[in-house]
């Protein structure tokens, strides 16, 4: 199809965006062909009147977990049990394939283009990133890890990480990774909030240095990136000095983290929403221990430190809601936004230019996405409201574009005691 978006005001994603009034987006097929004055022809295309409503790049979430939709839980579930089920038979592996495109397509109806997801159920992210490329259906544009790498007893190890017990069982899921044409590898490097059993101790080291250093030479020997969870200050000094590319979450800097970060071109991906409500919500609400809530605090305050000290020393940070977590959705990336501003003080420009054109950029994607630009892929939102005054103007998209695919008023079905709980924060 062609489209014309006429009448509207477009926000370009750059990181000096003001509205823009007066032009004409043109659309052929994949592609954003012109921006053009009002005034140009629009025979061949079909009109789109967006009758004053801001037009701007698709969201990028950089941190999903599409096997999880957020529900909350009144206690900690046994995930490695679950996946096992979920797999022991062709049924229900159909169930599970059927609800991780499901929570994609979810994604994408909110304003997400596109998602890169950092540990996954068996190989489900890259078989449904490659359905959505061949036109089989609709959905965001995925980057995807598939299963992470964790170790006995790691973070996440059983459920959407494989078990590696030494370097060579995780050069091997490596090789496994290479056939199915995964986009990066993800490392299991710390614990995380649920799984530290003492205050004090949430992500404490999970993955020797030996190990992530003998991981990540193999995997950049075969042409692969890596990131890796990691929610402690040791953390994130043994992933940066043994070759980490990205580091998930962060953790109260130092000097020295700083350093590594300039000296290893490495980038932080920002998550403030998974700890959020371990840190902030009564614990009648949230359903945390005592322990829990100390430790969601430590690591939400943490993460703010990070961030602030990457954005103060030009270190590159990318954002991510870590989707798939107690309390946080499919549906709503624009949250993060939300605290990012909030808690770092960004202003809602830069958010927005954060979530697109910085996003697009760091995940390897920056000529194909992330701005409104001649050339640049068909991919957009519009709102009613705009976010540079109020970034909850993106949690109801009205029109979403995923290369040139036209999808107008989405709509998602919201968790009500997830919106009334976290509403309270914005």
């Amino acid at each position: 199809m062609r489209y014309a978006f006429t009448n509207g005001i477009i926000l370009n994603g750059k990181e000096d965006m003001t509205p823009v009034t007066g032009k004409t987006i043109l659309t052929d097929e994949e592609t954003i062909i012109d921006i053009m004055d009002d005034s140009v022809s629009t025979a061949g295309y079909e009109v789109i009147d967006l009758n004053g409503m801001y037009i701007m790049p698709g969201l990028i979430n950089m941190h999903v977990h599409l096997a999880g939709n957020g529900k909350p839980q009144k206690k900690q579930r046994d995930n490695t049990k679950l996946v096992k089920l979920l797999f022991s038979n062709p049924v229900s592996a159909a169930v599970a394939y059927r609800m991780v495109r499901n929570y994609a397509e979810i994604a994408l109806l909110s304003g997400q283009t596109t998602i890169r997801t950092v540990g996954g159920l068996k190989d489900l992210d890259t078989r449904i990133r490659d359905e959505i490329n061949a036109g089989n259906y609709t959905g965001p544009r995925i980057i995807a890890s598939n299963e992470g790498i964790s170790v006995p007893h790691g973070h996440m190890a059983g459920s959407v990480a494989i078990i590696a017990e030494n370097a060579e069982q995780a050069e091997r899921h490596i090789d496994h990774l290479k056939q199915v044409k995964a986009d990066f590898i993800k490392l299991m490097i710390t614990g995380g909030v649920l799984d530290a059993k003492e205050k004090g101790v949430p992500g404490e080291m999970k993955m020797k240095p030996e190990m992530i250093r003998e991981i990540c030479d193999y995997a950049h020997d075969a042409g692969y990136l890596v990131a890796a969870h990691v929610e402690s200050t040791e953390g994130v000094r043994a992933a940066l000095e043994n070759g980490v590319d990205s580091i998930e979450h962060g953790a109260m800097p130092d000097e020295e983290i700083i350093r590594l970060f300039k000296e290893k071109n490495a980038f932080v991906t920002t998550t403030l929403s998974p700890a959020l409500p371990y840190a902030l919500f009564d614990r009648s609400v949230s359903n945390a221990s005592e322990v829990e809530q100390y430790n969601g605090n430590m690591v939400f305050e943490g993460i703010i430190e990070c961030s602030k000290a990457a954005l103060k020393n030009g270190i590159p940070v990318a954002l991510g809601n870590d989707v798939g977590c107690p309390w946080v959705t499919q549906y709503d990336f624009w949250r993060e936004l939300v605290y990012f501003h909030k808690y770092t003080g960004v202003s809602n420009a830069f958010a927005l230019h954060t979530a697109t054109e910085v996003n697009a950029k760091l995940a390897g994607i920056g000529d194909t996405t992330g701005t409104i630009e001649k050339g640049k892929c068909a991919d957009l939102i519009v709102t009613e409201e705009n976010p540079l005054d109020d970034l909850c103007a993106l949690r109801n998209v009205k029109m979403v574009m995923t290369r040139g695919n036209l999808i107008k008023y989405p709509k998602v079905r919201r968790n009500k005691t997830v919106d009334e709980q976290l509403d309270r924060f914005l």
